[in-house]
């Protein structure tokens, strides 16, 4: 077994746990939502918030710093498919300084002193609707790991453009809002 290959297994490891692992928690908050169970979707949260500086970032970081050694010594910053893997970690990670943590230290502080509202749901619905967002953009980033496009791979890339505007269309198209169910 050579360095390159311990690097690339420590590269996918790490996105592995980071992707996945907030994949399960945004599933969990789906699934709440749709049940219309305003605590298991707040607990959801309030795990994503834990995890946010404990797990989720530094995973995300030892993908990012893994990556940058297969490239600075074997790969090479020069093919198309590395410039989207960055361009998408950047999307992503900034989501995740700039939307999550800040959402999520003002929800913690809003249940505190409020206990749960509908301006703490609203927020709550926000923070959901980023969320799909931004696994259409980890989504664009496994396919361009996987599939490695170049200029020449239109229909890949265009079908990338396309999970994205997806993304978009899913997160900022409609207005969903945390209702209690009937039952």
């Amino acid at each position: 077994m050579d360095w390159y290959s311990v690097v690339k297994f420590l590269h996918v490891v790490s996105a592995t746990l980071w992707v996945g692992g907030g994949f399960v928690l945004f599933l969990l908050g789906v699934i709440a939502e749709r049940a219309g169970n305003i605590e298991e979707k707040l607990q959801a949260m309030r795990a994503t918030g834990k995890l946010g500086d404990r797990f989720f970032a530094p995973m995300s970081m030892l993908t990012l710093i893994f990556g940058l050694v297969m490239c600075g010594f074997w790969v090479g910053f020069s093919e198309l498919w590395i410039g989207i893997g960055l361009v998408g970690y950047a999307a992503t990670f900034s989501i995740g300084m700039l939307v999550f943590k800040p959402t999520g230290a003002r929800m913690g502080a809003m249940i505190a002193r409020e206990g749960v509202t509908p301006a703490v749901l609203a927020v709550g619905q926000r923070m959901m609707c980023w969320a799909r967002f931004d696994y259409a953009v980890m989504l664009v980033i496994i396919a361009d790991m996987v599939l490695k496009p170049t200029l020449h791979d239109i229909g890949t890339l265009a079908g990338m453009v396309m999970v994205v505007a997806l993304g978009v269309a899913l997160a900022f198209g409609g207005r969903r809002q945390m209702a209690p169910s009937a039952a």
